[in-house]
C-alpha cells in the first residue's frame, strides 16, 4: 500500500466540521465522496486534527491509502474538480507508508480575527465586538500560557481524550489594521473547543472583567465553568501544520 499527504484548505461555513457526523455536512465526508469517485473504490480519509461546525481551514492535512502509486498531479486536478468551490486541495504527496496526519503533526496554528467595525465583507470571517479591550492586558495574560500544560479549563466537557496536557508555543495578538486584529496560537495538539475558549477568557480580560491574575487561576483551577465564553467560530482559522520532514523521505 502507499500512503498520500492531502493538503487542503476550506471555507467551514456549510459543514458541520471537519469530522463525519451523522445528520450534517462535513468537509471529510466530503473529501472522501470525491476521492473514492475519483479512485473507484471506497476510501477512508483520515485528518491531522478536527475542526469545529463554521471554523475554516486555511491549511488541513489529511491521509489516504491506495494499492498503487498514483499520479499526484492528475489526483489533485480530479479532486478540485469533483469537490465543491469551498473545499480546494493544494497538493498531493506521497509520503512513508506509516506516516501519519493526525499522530505525526508537531504542531497546529490557528487564527482568530476580531473586528471593532461594521464590515460587510469580513462578517463571515472575523467577530465584530462593540467596546474597546486592552490588547496589551490580553497579551500579557496570553503569556502566562506558557507556564502550564494543562488546559482543562479550556476543554470541551466529556470528551474522549486520554490527557488534556498541551504544549503552547506562541500565542500573542497582533494589530493588523486599524480596527482590525488577529489572535495567533501554535501548540503540539489542541483540546476540542480549546482556542474558541481561551480567546473568550482573554477577551474578559481585555474587557477589564478579569485580571491577568484571575486568567491565571482559570487555568489553574481546571474547570470549564471557570473560563469565559467560547467565541463565535466563523473567526477561527486553522493556518499551518507541521510534520517531520523524514515522513517525505520516500
Amino acid at each position: 500500500m502507499f500512503r498520500y499527504f492531502i493538503y487542503l484548505g476550506y471555507d467551514g461555513t456549510n459543514y458541520h466540521g471537519w469530522q463525519i457526523q451523522p445528520n450534517g455536512a462535513s468537509v471529510q465526508e466530503t473529501l472522501m465522496k470525491a476521492l473514492s469517485t475519483f479512485l473507484r473504490r471506497q476510501v477512508e480519509v483520515v485528518g491531522a486534527g478536527r475542526t469545529d461546525a463554521g471554523v475554516h481551514a486555511r491549511l488541513m492535512v489529511a491521509h489516504f491509502d491506495f494499492e498503487t502509486r498514483l499520479d499526484v498531479e492528475g489526483v489533485t486536478d480530479k479532486l478540485n474538480r469533483l469537490l465543491p468551490a469551498d473545499i480546494a486541495v493544494y497538493r498531493v504527496c506521497e509520503v512513508k507508508p506509516d506516516a501519519h496526519a493526525r499522530f505525526d503533526a508537531t504542531y497546529r496554528t490557528y487564527k482568530y480575527y476580531i473586528t471593532t467595525r461594521k464590515d460587510p465583507f469580513n462578517r463571515m470571517y472575523a467577530w465584530r465586538v462593540f467596546q474597546s479591550l486592552d490588547f496589551d492586558k490580553m497579551n500579557e495574560a496570553a503569556q502566562t500560557l506558557f507556564d502550564y500544560t494543562d488546559f482543562t479549563s479550556f476543554s470541551k466537557l466529556h470528551t474522549d481524550v486520554k490527557t488534556n496536557n498541551c504544549r503552547i508555543m506562541y500565542a500573542r495578538w497582533e494589530q493588523e489594521a486599524p480596527d482590525e486584529w488577529v489572535f495567533t496560537i501554535r501548540a503540539d495538539r489542541f483540546l476540542r473547543n480549546m482556542v474558541r475558549a481561551v480567546v473568550g477568557t482573554l477577551v474578559e480580560v481585555g474587557r477589564g472583567k478579569l485580571t491577568v491574575d484571575g486568567f491565571r487561576r482559570v487555568i489553574e483551577e481546571k474547570n470549564r465553568c471557570s473560563a469565559g465564553t467560547s467565541v463565535p467560530g466563523h473567526a477561527l482559522f486553522l493556518v499551518d501544520i507541521g510534520f517531520p520532514d523524514t515522513l517525505f523521505e520516500v
